[in-house]
């Protein structure tokens, strides 16, 4: 692949490494030696072993589990290479956590969502490369580029495949209101009618489902959310449409496989037959079952990069 300028560097945190090297794979580039540890007394610790000066320099890093170290290392490593030269610095973070802050939901809370922004470019980033953030209106909070990808490309296409394959008609449906934007975009690139759960939230990670809006009865169902964290409100929504609405099989999909506390023993015990997962966060061996069906971003991201060093417009990328 034929780069112009003084050259691209792909450098990893310690978050996804995987992606990350598979990104650079697909850019037929090494993944930049860089050293990224913990003093005994859990400070982070960066060293770049090659120079970066004057480079466009990708850092991969989504901020999951454990979120701040992980954030503290995307932030030294955007440091270090600022004063290294770096040409351009791009903070690529599959999973952008805090994303959920974005919002004073009751009087003297933070939003700590804009607090992060803030941070990364302050550390000096001169761009943000993300996929499926938790609120869109996130972009806003940065006063740098933001690309903001969408995991239904990907989802959207791997789906197709597999409903032209099987019998039986599918809808899509949302797990709770505030999913009905996305879902609909979603079922409307495969021409499928969309459903949806009318649940009412008693407390934090606690969902009860009150009633469906749209007809499940005797087809195959496709949930789709954006995250899975503790995989309450989809187990919940699974029950629903099987037990209330009649539905025949369900599989779900999402971007970002959180699966924080029960999320891996309710999704094991659910009616749901198969769940489509983007690797935007490591799944553990601990946490993965044969009802995972984990597919990669890589190709995507190293598309996006390819673009954004070649100055090549990303829009068609957001669709």
């Amino acid at each position: 692949m034929n780069f112009h300028g003084k050259g691209i560097k792909i450098f990893s945190g310690n978050s996804n490494p995987v992606v990350a090297k598979h990104i650079a794979s697909a850019l037929k580039l090494p993944l930049g030696r860089a050293e990224v540890k913990m003093f005994s007394d859990g400070e982070i610790s960066v060293s770049l072993n090659e120079s970066v000066r004057g480079m466009d320099c990708f850092i991969v890093q989504s901020t999951c589990y454990p979120v701040n170290n992980n954030l503290m290392e995307l932030l030294i490593m955007i440091d270090a290479m600022k004063r290294a030269s770096a040409g351009r610095i791009t903070a690529v973070i599959p999973y952008f956590g805090y994303a959920r802050q974005d919002r004073k939901a009751s009087a003297r809370d933070p939003i700590s969502a804009k607090l992060v922004a803030d941070l990364i470019t302050t550390a000096g980033a001169d761009r943000v490369l993300t996929m499926d953030l938790h609120a869109p209106q996130l972009q806003g909070f940065f006063n740098i580029p933001v690309d903001h990808l969408l995991g239904s490309r990907l989802l959207v296409s791997f789906l197709k495949n597999k409903i032209h394959s099987q019998s039986g008609e599918y809808v899509i449906v949302s797990p709770d209101l505030g999913s009905v934007n996305r879902v609909r975009e979603f079922a409307s690139k495969l021409s499928l009618p969309i459903a949806i759960i009318d649940k009412r939230r008693q407390r934090a990670n606690v969902s009860e489902v009150m009633h469906i809006i749209g007809d499940v009865n005797g087809k195959n169902v496709v949930l789709v959310d954006d995250m899975i964290d503790t995989a309450g409100t989809l187990c919940n929504a699974a029950k629903a449409v099987v037990e209330i609405g009649g539905a025949r099989e369900v599989f779900a999909c999402a971007t970002h496989a959180v699966l924080s506390g029960p999320a891996v023993e309710r999704i094991k015990n659910s009616c749901i037959k198969e769940l489509f997962l983007l690797d935007t966060i490591p799944i553990t061996k601990e946490k993965f079952i044969d009802k995972f069906n984990v597919l990669s971003v890589a190709s995507l991201f190293a598309e996006v990069i390819e673009r954004i060093y070649s100055d090549i417009p990303v829009s068609s990328m957001f669709v």
